[in-house]
């Protein structure tokens, strides 16, 4: 289509109704800036990036609720004039880490390793979880800290620093990491704590290690099984313990009698 102002480009939806694309290059680099219903919209978009990667003194706190272009394209572009390195999602690279922003006051601070990750996958979120489409599935970004969904923060993962925007490595501590185990303080001494849902919580047991617990409650699930409860659960993967120290410690491993006398009403 013909282009009617620099920048802007004249295009066509399948039932032919028209809109307007605006696009620029900086430093090599094509950047889309979007799609608009008239030509002076997408004009006013390609002039508003050309400041932003201009002009040194035009901030992310610049950005106006009403202006033409999304905050998220602000972050891209202001990065790329500071960093020169243009991501399509809305981050802003610092020396050791990197923001990924929502609003001007709402962003997460991530390690500098996860910039790839992220550049390339959008987070979105949902009922105060936040979730990247990755191969066509939805992952809790906690999972990449081995943080299941369910998990509560406070009882089974902390940000040490207490706060939870800051997503480092350094600053988040796992506290449980397995299926229904729960670290309790037992007169000074961490220990254990395992319990199993059934129609209420049942107490499987206490023990010295998260290592027994995780399994004492894949024990639990297996007698729960033959015993006739017709549920789902995840058993704990024991990662790096091979089978035969596996069996011997599942052998050993003593559960509740409310585990082992359970009966399906």
């Amino acid at each position: 289509m013909k282009q009617r102002f620099p920048g802007v480009y004249m295009a066509k939806h399948k039932d032919d109704s028209i809109y307007y694309r605006a696009s620029l290059t900086y430093r090599n680099k094509h950047i889309s800036l979007g799609s608009f219903d008239n030509a002076a919209c997408a004009h006013e978009a390609y002039l508003l990036a050309g400041l932003l990667l201009s002009d040194a003194s035009v901030s992310l706190n610049s950005y106006q609720n009403d202006s033409v272009l999304p905050f998220s394209k602000w972050v891209s572009l202001l990065n790329f004039r500071d960093n020169g390195i243009y991501f399509a999602t809305p981050i802003y690279i610092r020396p050791k880490f990197f923001y990924y922003y929502f609003s001007p006051s709402d962003f997460f601070i991530f390690d500098t390793e996860d910039s790839f990750y992220y550049s390339s996958r959008k987070i979105s979120r949902r009922g105060g979880h936040y979730f990247v489409a990755d191969y066509g599935m939805q992952v809790n970004i906690m999972s990449r800290y081995g943080i299941k969904n369910y998990a509560v923060e406070g009882k089974d993962y902390r940000f040490i620093n207490g706060n939870n925007q800051d997503m480092r490595y350094e600053n988040i501590e796992i506290i449980n990491r397995y299926n229904g185990v729960n670290a309790i303080d037992d007169n000074g001494k961490t220990r254990y704590q395992v319990r199993i849902h059934v129609k209420g919580n049942i107490h499987v047991g206490i023990y010295d290690t998260e290592t027994e617990a995780a399994i004492a409650y894949n024990k639990a699930v297996d007698l729960l099984k033959k015993a006739g409860v017709n549920k789902t659960y995840t058993p704990n993967y024991m990662e790096g313990m091979s089978p035969a120290v596996y069996a011997d410690l599942y052998a050993s491993i003593k559960v509740s009698s409310g585990v082992r006398h359970y009966r399906c009403e």
